[in-house]
């Protein structure tokens, strides 16, 4: 008798310690990304910080790739007088404009030395919703907790998110990810109606040549059971994120890789240990 729902996976092209790999997304690409480091893989994983919905990483990938610097006018001035660089997390923000800037432009020229040098991105999605700033039109990473009236939020179509991925497919080998973690501010049928997008935009990318890890199915239909939460009952626990790598290596490792990885998981673990004197 079965009492799980295991997901078949036929084994990919794979992965080595060859490749060069740059990881970005949603907060799930870092527990996957730190996997992937510990056990000896040349990774950056999200060097601009963490980005949840697929136009914002598209956009500052296109900006890097372009070598687009950042300017004054890119940035937003609050009521007190703190600027904001919206494309980026919570903590692009700052009281002193040149310095902010340069801090964004050193992000960005370090995410375009990762893309020159990458064969291999590993794009976690995590929601279809997005913000776009009033002002600009422009959809931003981060609301960097700035006043709601300065936003637009929308939701995000299949055709919007393939036609802003297509073109991106060119040139390297894209592996695309839908998080497991639930967005549940609209609730668990609007965080449902917003995986269903993700799943139907990745599904299209994939007949387009990109290919599709099912990290969501596995936490979904696989784990289904709230042991392997963590205590938010949103985000996958240590055990289930250590259970969906598993699966990650099964499909994408050689044997020769495994080996490799676990000596780099053991030197790792030695150089973490604290001799007592």
């Amino acid at each position: 008798m079965k009492f799980r729902t295991e997901i078949e996976q036929e084994k990919a092209s794979p992965l080595s310690h060859a490749n060069r790999i740059l990881m970005m997304g949603s907060c799930f690409t870092t527990n996957i990304g730190e996997q992937l480091a510990i056990d000896g893989f040349n990774v950056a994983v999200n060097p601009t910080g963490v980005l949840y919905n697929p136009a914002s990483i598209a956009v500052i990938i296109n900006r890097a790739a372009k070598d687009m610097d950042y300017t004054g006018q890119d940035m937003v001035r609050d009521d007190n007088g703190v600027f904001h660089l919206l494309d980026f997390p919570n903590a692009m923000q700052g009281s002193d404009a040149e310095e902010l800037l340069n801090r964004g432009n050193h992000l960005l020229k370090q995410l375009q030395n990762h893309l020159t040098e990458a064969d291999t991105l590993i794009i976690t999605f995590g929601t279809a919703w997005v913000f776009d700033l009033n002002s600009t039109g422009l959809t931003v990473g981060n609301c960097h907790k700035l006043h709601s009236s300065a936003f637009t939020r929308r939701r995000m179509t299949i055709e919007d998110i393939v036609e802003l991925w297509k073109p991106l497919l060119k040139n390297r080998r894209v592996i695309f990810t839908v998080s497991p973690i639930r967005h549940t501010a609209d609730g668990l049928h609007g965080n449902c109606i917003s995986k269903a997008v993700l799943q139907l935009a990745v599904d299209a990318l994939v007949n387009e040549g990109a290919e599709y890890f099912p990290a969501y199915e596995i936490m979904m239909d696989d784990l289904r059971d709230y042991r392997f939460y963590a205590p938010d009952m949103k985000h996958p626990s240590q055990v289930a994120v250590e259970y969906i790598y598993e699966q990650f290596k099964n499909r994408f490792f050689t044997p020769q890789t495994v080996r490799i990885a676990s000596d780099a998981r053991k030197n790792y673990k030695f150089s973490q240990h604290r001799q007592l004197l």
